[in-house]
């Protein structure tokens, strides 16, 4: 990372956003923002979110960087995911892309890197902390003072010396096997959709002309929109954080496939087929709904002694098929289970 502590700071716009993954049970978010307002009263704060999962950094990070490019320059983005608060990780603010961040140095703020210039500072001169400050409550006692005073204009340099080598999480990148490109599920929001780490540059053919697989269950072309596809079937999209997401119409791809964060995602052109099929995937025509009632029905003079004592199929004593949930049809819910 090139940290440049003297390029052209925005003017703050007096905004400040939340993110944290406090809950709203408990007070630790009023009271972070009645730190805020004490020092800066005229700010106005927006919540992103509260929900991100405790100790998830990963997921408050996406959810930082889907939503941080939607307010002006100069906003300032406090953001707590904090799992090693008052260990040896780096309290910090930073300056990125026209806004101001402001939380620990843990992995965060690593997809701030991408961009061409950051500058970040550790958060080192007190006098812009509450005193005493908590060693496990940084959110109230560093962060949201150093939050407010960005947002009344206070320069980075003041909160203490320019660091370089901010913390990156492992940020899961789409591979290319063969003709596939394979990727994973990222997480899965509220309603059960899942998020993937895969992008539009990443499908190897125009959407329509793709098939994604999950976990042994395909979906043949990506849509533009959820209404596009029938109630209760499955259906792939690129969501607005212009992602790859799969999701059910007014269901749950969560449930429906059993997948969660960390299922693989592999994606084809219709005109392909990759060298190896996930396991588990098989035709439809294997699938138990295609043996017919007829052809069940033909074989009835075949009767077990007791219907009691014996499963249907033992009526075709030569042949025994498979049970039916040791199959997957193609669309159905795969073997399998992963936590969300």
């Amino acid at each position: 990372m090139r940290s440049r502590g003297r390029r052209s700071a925005p003017r703050p716009s007096g905004i400040v956003t939340l993110l944290t993954d406090f809950g709203v049970e408990d007070p630790y978010v009023g009271i972070v923002k009645g730190v805020i307002l004490a020092i800066d009263p005229a700010a106005r704060l927006v919540d992103l979110t509260h929900a991100v999962p405790p100790q998830d950094v990963l997921r408050g990070a996406l959810a930082l960087e889907a939503a941080y490019r939607f307010f002006p320059p100069g906003t300032v983005h406090l953001a707590v995911v904090d799992p090693g608060v008052g260990g040896a990780r780096r309290p910090l603010a930073l300056l990125a892309a026209g806004h101001y961040f402001v939380g620990p140095d843990n992995g965060l703020f690593g997809f701030l890197l991408q961009t061409s210039r950051v500058a970040a500072v550790a958060l080192t001169n007190a006098a812009y902390h509450r005193e005493p400050a908590s060693r496990t409550f940084h959110a109230r006692d560093i962060f949201a003072p150093v939050a407010a005073h960005c947002a009344l204009g206070v320069p980075l340099s003041r909160f203490g010396p320019a660091v370089r080598n901010l913390a990156r999480l492992s940020w899961p990148r789409a591979r290319r096997l063969g003709r596939r490109v394979v990727g994973q599920v990222l997480l899965a929001d509220r309603f059960g959709n899942l998020l993937t780490n895969l992008t539009a540059a990443d499908l190897p053919a125009p959407p329509t002309d793709c098939v994604v697989e999950v976990g042994g269950t395909r979906v043949e072309g990506v849509g533009g929109t959820y209404s596009e596809r029938p109630v209760g079937t499955l259906g792939a999209v690129m969501d607005s954080s212009g992602r790859l997401e799969l999701f059910v119409r007014e269901g749950n791809a969560r449930a429906r496939l059993r997948a969660g964060a960390g299922a693989a995602v592999s994606v084809w052109s219709r005109s392909t087929r990759p060298r190896s099929k996930t396991a588990g995937s098989i035709p439809a025509s294997t699938s138990p709904s295609s043996t017919s009632p007829a052809s069940t029905s033909s074989s009835s003079h075949r009767r077990p002694t007791s219907r009691r004592s014996l499963p249907r199929w033992t009526r075709r004593p030569s042949s025994r098929p498979p049970s039916p949930s040791s199959a997957t049809r193609t669309g159905s819910r795969s073997r399998t289970s992963r936590r969300p």
